[in-house]
């Protein structure tokens, strides 16, 4: 008889999404609410399938919560599972290894939270199908940057061996290093199965060992686009291993590009819009698509586009609400005017260009000057906002210069507008 089980990751129950709610708390209640709403997912599909386990890689929290909703929320969820006889095996990651809820909300016996030293769990051979060992080891600290992998338990002869690990692996863009470790060195351990969790984005080697990474179930901002989803483990009578994704997130996020090249027509442009929001929902799958909405192209209507930003933003929430189940998380205007409507060299507003790229923008006084504001702003910011400045000096740094010539357009945009209008 087969074994089977659902490995997730990464849930972040409870998120903070402080940044999005500053933009619309509407959106950032749907999207706050949507991890919870991944775990009730998760839940029903261990229910739908009728697996044997649940296996959560870590960070089921996001931080040291100490919400007493949030552990009454998990232990409905979890009371799910333990009436319908499926175990759930947790370990804990960066993000909740200090939490609270964790370490001291009482589970039912068939629930294993494995503590700072790795053990090992047999389940010998019963209902019909084979041994089966899970080995786990949680984070003890919030920082583990070590292998942790000596420090599990060897195989479990005559067992299919699973381990649960919370790793970086070799390192991924946007994640610092925890845990590291090899395909190579997992595969070493002799084990079957290796359910990892902290990078967010799925990906799968098979193979004698398989080892997953199955990402996030539902992503949060923009830079955890797409489609999320777990993983459904089946290991059949020849222990012959078989993994599907299966989608959970109920909102996901998706860079949605306009070409307004050549429209000229404010009517044409909301349309264009409209068509390209409904295009993009009609790919998405999950119950709702959150949209950074980015305008692109050469277009006599780049000037007022930016003078009228906020204008051009309820349009698109207007007609994101047509669409359905639609939101706008930003607006991002990169047109740029047809060759002869930008300001000719004699017109002053070219001259103020120039001096303002050639003299402001260019110099050390401003970039120092940006830099302190910057600096201040991110040090008001909570830590899970600070990544938006950039991963590094040189990203930070261009992201100033970019904002500083954005502010440069939009400045531009409104002196040109009240010169067009005399």
């Amino acid at each position: 008889m087969a074994y089977r089980f659902v490995h997730a990751a990464d849930i972040h129950l409870d998120s903070p999404l402080r940044s999005l709610a500053l933009r619309n708390p509407d959106l950032a209640a749907l999207v706050g609410d949507a991890t919870r709403q991944a775990l009730i997912g998760i839940v029903d599909l261990c229910l739908d399938e009728r697996v044997d386990a649940l296996l959560l890689a870590g960070d089921l929290y996001d931080g040291e919560q100490t919400s007493m909703k949030t552990a009454r929320f998990l232990a409905d969820q979890i009371r799910r599972l333990h009436a319908a006889g499926i175990r759930v095996f947790v370990i804990r990651g960066n993000h909740d290894a200090l939490s609270k809820i964790t370490k001291e909300l009482v589970f039912p016996e068939t629930v294993t939270v494995f503590g700072g030293r790795a053990d090992t769990v047999a389940l010998d051979s019963d209902g019909g199908h084979f041994s089966v060992a899970i080995h786990g080891l949680s984070f003890s600290q919030a920082h583990a940057p070590e292998s942790l992998l000596a420090k599990y338990r060897p195989a479990v002869e005559g067992a299919v061996n699973i381990g649960i690990l919370h790793t970086s692996l070799a390192g991924a863009e946007g994640h610092d290093l925890y845990a590291p470790c090899s395909p190579a060195e997992l595969r070493a351990t002799g084990f079957r199965y290796w359910a990892l969790g902290h990078i967010h984005k799925r990906a799968v080697i098979e193979g004698d060992c398989t080892i997953v990474m199955p990402g996030m179930p539902q992503g949060r901002d923009i830079n955890e686009a797409g489609q999320k989803s777990v993983t459904l483990v089946t290991i059949g009578d020849d222990r012959a291993i078989r993994v599907e994704e299966r989608p959970i997130g109920i909102a996901q996020f998706a860079r949605v590009t306009v070409d307004a090249t050549g429209i000229a027509e404010w009517s044409a442009l909301i349309g264009a819009v409209g068509s390209a929001l409904e295009a993009a929902r009609a790919r998405t799958a999950s119950q709702h698509l959150v949209a950074r909405l980015q305008l692109t192209g050469s277009t006599p209507l780049a000037w007022r586009m930016r003078r009228d930003g906020d204008l051009l933003k309820a349009e698109a929430e207007a007609r994101a609400g047509l669409v359905g189940a639609c939101w706008i998380e930003k607006l991002e205007i990169a047109c740029t005017p047809p060759g002869d409507a930008s300001p000719s060299p004699s017109d002053p507003l070219h001259e103020l260009r120039r001096l303002i790229d050639d003299e402001v923008i260019d110099s050390e006084a401003f970039r120092q000057e940006l830099g302190q504001i910057a600096d201040e702003l991110k040090g008001q910011l909570p830590p899970e906002c600070r990544d938006s400045f950039g991963a590094d000096q040189a990203a930070y740094e261009a992201l100033l210069a970019r904002h500083a010539r954005e502010g440069t357009d939009e400045v531009l945009a409104r002196l040109h507008a009240l010169d067009a209008r005399g």
